[in-house]
């Protein structure tokens, strides 16, 4: 943990009302065993930065045997983000990787031309009752890595810088802000932080990146005179100054942002790419279901089912 003098505003109510350029209301989608709240894409933005994903999930209380079960399921051209703030469960992936995951760390898999993977919670875990809640998100892949091999990296909460500030404590998960930056192997610039600020406390967004947003998960945050409530992701124009003030119950947030590509991605289902053709080659390998000579294959231990393409 250190202090930053970075994330002390400058100027205690920078930025001003039009300064958010978009507010965007999740939709809750249930998806069998608890409900998440999808903030992107959005009607009007499909990215903040590289960003293209952003999932809510939870919170959830599962009992005694319960838990998810996210069956084997494929990804290209994008990166799988996921970070808890309660709970845990089991990744396994088409690499080999069999990895728990546990709140403050990161989870950083690659797809590019092609990965599998499982989400479940695991029989330890079911074997009491447990609670769940979480963020998921996905970045867009830059042109040059869509057809890169796939990766997977994990990082422990104590290997992600933490800034302490008056009265807010700031966890960096991916890229680079307020002058430093996290250990995670990215293909862009941008930046993807925990937040967590006690009533009245002020943090700026960081100056260094061309899209900047927020999502308020517990809390209000005032920004301009104006306030907002859990449940609203923000995304502000660029090249204002930008502070965030923690409401009368403080705040938890997570921020996010960076370099734009270079144009659109198409989205279908689990599949992000820069043009049509690589959504359709991916769809059809899918399809075939070659699980021992195709394009992708099934995660090791986790290879007796699957989720068939829509």
């Amino acid at each position: 943990m250190s202090w930053n003098p970075a994330i002390e505003p400058q100027c205690p109510e920078a930025g001003r009302e039009d300064s958010i350029e978009t507010l965007i209301i999740p939709r809750a989608r249930d998806i069998g065993d608890f409900e998440v709240r999808r903030a992107l894409p959005a009607p009007r933005r499909q990215m903040v930065g590289p960003f293209i994903f952003f999932d809510q999930m939870g919170p959830v209380e599962f009992l005694s045997g319960q838990g998810i079960d996210v069956r084997p399921h494929p990804h290209i051209g994008l990166a799988t983000v996921t970070y808890l703030l309660k709970g845990e469960f089991q990744h396994r992936d088409s690499l080999g990787t069999n990895q728990m995951i546990y709140p403050g760390e990161v989870n950083w898999m690659v797809a590019g031309n092609g990965v599998t993977h499982s989400e479940r919670t695991s029989a330890q875990t079911r074997a009491q009752p447990s609670s769940l809640s979480g963020i998921q998100t996905w970045v867009a892949l830059p042109e040059e890595a869509e057809d890169s091999a796939a990766t997977f990296e994990h990082k422990k909460q104590g290997a992600l810088p933490l800034l302490d500030g008056e009265g807010k404590q700031v966890r960096l998960i991916l890229g680079d802000a307020w002058g430093e930056r996290a250990p995670v192997t990215t293909f862009s610039e941008m930046f993807y932080a925990d937040a967590v600020l006690q009533p009245g406390a002020a943090l700026p967004l960081p100056d260094n990146h061309e899209d900047r947003g927020l999502y308020v998960l517990e809390g209000s945050v005032e920004i301009a005179g104006q306030t907002h409530d859990a449940g609203r992701m923000m995304v502000f124009r660029p090249g204002d100054a930008i502070t965030i003030r923690a409401g009368a119950q403080g705040a938890r947030l997570m921020l996010l942002g960076g370099e734009t590509l270079n144009g659109p991605r198409y989205i279908w289902w689990n599949f992000v790419a820069s043009s049509r053709e690589k959504i359709e080659a991916a769809k059809a390998a899918w399809k075939e279901g070659d699980w021992a000579h195709g394009r992708f294959q099934l995660p090791p231990g986790d290879d007796a089912e699957f989720i068939p393409a829509p």
